[in-house]
């Protein structure tokens, strides 16, 4: 793969003062793009050599662009709960094996015990928006409003749900058919459109975003989680990028969101915020290659969506804050679990001390350059660990794929697989005979890891009960 990036970013890195940096600004704002099931090769600054992205290329050259960041989960609600509340899944029962995310006769949701950025960052005095896909819980007690969030537009979970048409989603999407879902949209706690129209969501989810960054006044702080449905399947792109790239209709949709990135940064500019605004741009899980021409690219890691291999969790990291951010190419290990802690402590919060967090705070990798002190990340297949990399090695105590014929087959790994993923990316050679000391560290962490788990209520596992005929 080729990486354009890295040059941009060192010609910019030799025009930069020697000096420290100065102090961050109190309270800054905050901006999270948050896309579905978008691969870590489907953007032209992680190597895809067809797929234009200029906004995100300009923001990873201006920026931070992390080669070693990883979602939390390889599936969207567990995921999404992590970077929303910097703590795994698996402590809010956010997580199953029985259900992986919650679907529209799912009764539970993220529990109302759970603090969310939203939450702790309204308590600090900002203003808080959620636009598109929330995936958290669709009742009343689990929408975005309920959680620290003071108004919400979007899909309340994936665009593939509520599915009413005949035919498969490949069929149904090239056939620009968005009738066959009946998902909601919805404002605040009211529907307001049903069958959502798909085919505009991603270009309503930025001219949202892009009201809502213009109308914002300099002294009050704010922070926008703005979630893309899309490149989830059935994709779906507006009639002004439906053919216009090379890599067809799948490079169709990631451009869009590349475009919706460029109305963002456009309004934080025009609105005279952008160098008092952190954006951070991610996915929540590895792309969906059971859907082939219609799912993204995990460039040379193993696998994708669902499982513990890279390609399920290892996805695209970008943060931009102009005047703040030092650019570099960060090949420390960083995750979307780590958004809260950092997030809340630039705003100048702290962490409650009830509860375990699984975050880290990233504010001198992000502002002075100091390497990340992430040095370990946990794998988790639903509620049970897989896998953990400690530095550049990561052991599989289980493997299993990700969807499709490989799915159910899962194997245990006594002793547990060992790669090293700075010599091997795409896991596929096996050292662990040679470093039985390396292995014993991972499972001395893991140990630990799993005794500060606490069982709790099961909120994937909630189900409204089919009525019999």
């Amino acid at each position: 793969m080729k990486f354009p990036i890295p040059e941009i970013v060192a010609a910019i890195a030799l025009l930069l003062p020697a000096n420290p940096l100065p102090a961050a600004p109190a309270k800054p704002n905050f901006v999270i793009i948050f896309c579905d099931d978008m691969g870590y090769g489907d953007l032209a600054c992680y190597g895809h050599e067809k797929i234009k992205t200029p906004h995100l290329d300009r923001m990873a050259a201006e920026g931070q662009r992390w080669t070693d960041f990883y979602a939390a989960a390889p599936v969207c609600t567990p995921s999404r709960t992590a970077i929303l509340t910097g703590r795994l899944p698996v402590r809010s029962g956010m997580c199953s094996a029985k259900t992986r995310v919650l679907f529209p006769d799912s009764l539970g949701g993220l529990p109302p015990s759970e603090i969310t950025l939203a939450r702790a960052l309204k308590d600090l005095g900002y203003d808080t928006m959620a636009i598109g896909k929330w995936h958290l819980g669709h009742l009343p007690p689990h929408l975005p409003t309920s959680h620290g969030f003071d108004h919400y537009f979007g899909i309340p979970y994936s665009n593939d749900m509520d599915k009413v048409g005949k035919g498969d989603h490949i069929e149904l999407a090239e056939a620009g058919n968005h009738q066959a879902y009946n998902v909601p949209l919805m404002r605040d706690a009211e529907i307001i459109e049903r069958p959502a129209n798909q085919h505009t969501i991603t270009r309503r989810y930025a001219e949202e975003a892009a009201r809502f960054l213009r109308a914002r006044e300099p002294d009050r702080p704010f922070f926008l989680y703005l979630a893309h449905n899309m490149p989830h399947v059935p994709l779906f792109r507006d009639a002004p990028f439906a053919g216009k790239s090379a890599a067809g209709f799948y490079g169709d949709v990631i451009e869009e969101i590349d475009w919706s990135v460029g109305q963002v940064l456009a309004a934080l500019k025009d609105r005279g915020l952008d160098r008092n605004t952190l954006v951070f741009f991610s996915s929540d899980n590895g792309p969906w290659l059971i859907f082939k021409h219609h799912g993204g690219s995990a460039g040379p890691l193993r696998d994708g969506k669902g499982c513990t291999f890279d390609g399920g969790m290892r996805v695209p990291g970008i943060f931009r804050w102009t005047g703040a951010i030092r650019p570099a190419v960060v090949r420390d290990i960083g995750s979307t679990l780590d958004i809260f802690p950092t997030f809340l402590a630039l705003a100048g919060g702290r962490l409650p001390t009830d509860r375990p967090y699984d975050g880290f705070d990233l504010r001198r990798t992000l502002l002075e350059g100091e390497p990340s002190p992430r040095q370990d990340m946990p794998f988790y297949r639903d509620d049970t660990l897989y896998a953990w990399r400690h530095g550049d090695f990561k052991a599989h105590f289980a493997t299993q794929g990700a969807y499709g014929a490989d799915a159910k087959n899962r194997q245990a790994h006594d002793p547990p697989l060992l790669h090293n993923l700075r010599d091997d990316i795409a896991e596929q050679t096996d050292i662990g005979a040679n470093h039985p000391d390396i292995l014993a560290k991972i499972r001395a962490l893991a140990d630990a890891h799993r005794a500060s788990v606490q069982p709790v209520e099961n909120q994937l596992e909630k189900r409204a009960r089919k009525k019999t005929q």
